[in-house]
């Protein structure tokens, strides 16, 4: 090949390299109406879990498949893909319960009774443990998925939303009623400190970045609070207001924010001091996301809204349930 050739593509693939990060809306699932709360992905078997009022949605990501229910529900909140396993856990937020099942046959292994009002759960690496919390009573409930019982109950006290680990011990949660993470030894199953979020309100969605050894969290007046290995504050990032999750890319190192009441999905770089470096519009009410580690791919339920009467939540417009599929640019 002639030399001036060579030297173009090395100029061509230096300026592919260096192209800015984007997003963009590639596809939907559509679903049965009604309500959802958080979901997840099983990577390995390709496979995403919604929880919904009345049940556990499923889709398989290679077929496109959509089960809108593959299992009955009591306002579930949680359906967390169990790594290295095929099951998943749901919690029931009516019944005070969780549940162990097969994510491909839906078929119920245990019925686990939590705390009151189970919500967002986490699993934790170090101890093998999933960890359901229950705001209703401001405790987390620890649980063995092998045998499917309760090993222990930990009080942490407050509104008690995400929870993530870091893999080596240490598992952080949002308390969304005041505004603070608190820090827990997984193995010892006590809080080791209490880490104040400064000018957020109402943490929801928490990441855990390794490399940095930092969490974020996404704040309900749209902010993301960056905090240090010692809790001290990093960075605030403006997103937008109404998070309801967040996912950490460790491939691209950006963390993805939904904003349900603006409607966009921000990405905030974690190279240099974290600043938002893209934002892509997805839809008003999109305020849940679950991440395809595999892909980047990520998945947000949504609907599209009715206008609503003052002072008042606005309402589903029938027949627009979806999950919009986000993926990025390389």
């Amino acid at each position: 090949m002639h030399k001036l050739a060579v030297a173009a593509l090395a100029l061509f693939a230096a300026a592919a390299s260096a192209a800015p990060l984007s997003y963009s809306v590639v596809g939907t699932y559509r679903g049965a109406d009604g309500g959802w709360d958080t979901l997840s992905v099983d990577p390995v078997h390709h496979r995403l879990f919604v929880a919904r009022a009345d049940s556990i949605m499923a889709v398989d990501l290679a077929s496109g498949r959509v089960t809108d229910k593959l299992i009955p529900a009591e306002r579930a909140h949680a359906a967390l893909a169990i790594p290295g396993t095929s099951e998943v856990l749901s919690t029931n937020g009516n019944a005070n319960t969780a549940l162990i099942f097969d994510g491909a046959t839906g078929k119920v292994r245990a019925t686990i009774p939590t705390g009151k009002r189970p919500d967002a759960a986490a699993y934790d690496p170090a101890t093998r443990t999933l960890w359901v919390m229950t705001p209703g009573d401001g405790n987390i409930t620890v649980i063995d998925p092998v045998t499917a019982k309760v090993v222990a109950t930990v009080p942490v006290g407050g509104s008690l939303e995400f929870g993530v680990s870091d893999g080596k011990g240490r598992l952080y949660v949002n308390v969304e009623d005041k505004n603070q993470v608190a820090v827990i030894d997984t193995r010892r199953r006590t809080v080791l400190a209490r880490e104040p979020l400064p000018g957020c309100d109402g943490p929801s969605g928490i990441v855990y970045v390794p490399r940095l050894r930092e969490t974020v969290s996404a704040c309900g007046n749209g902010v993301a609070d960056v905090l240090s290995a010692t809790g001290k504050l990093v960075a605030t990032v403006q997103v937008g207001r109404g998070p309801d999750g967040a996912e950490y890319d460790a491939r691209r190192n950006v963390v993805l924010v939904p904003s349900g009441r603006e409607g966009e999905l921000y990405a905030i770089s974690m190279s240099g001091t974290p600043h938002v470096v893209t934002k892509v519009a997805t839809a008003v009410s999109a305020r849940t996301i679950a991440l395809d580690p595999s892909t980047g791919r990520a998945y947000l339920p949504a609907v599209d809204q009715l206008p609503a009467p003052a002072g008042q939540r606005p309402q589903a417009k029938p027949g627009t349930f979806r999950i919009i599929v986000v993926a990025p640019s390389s």
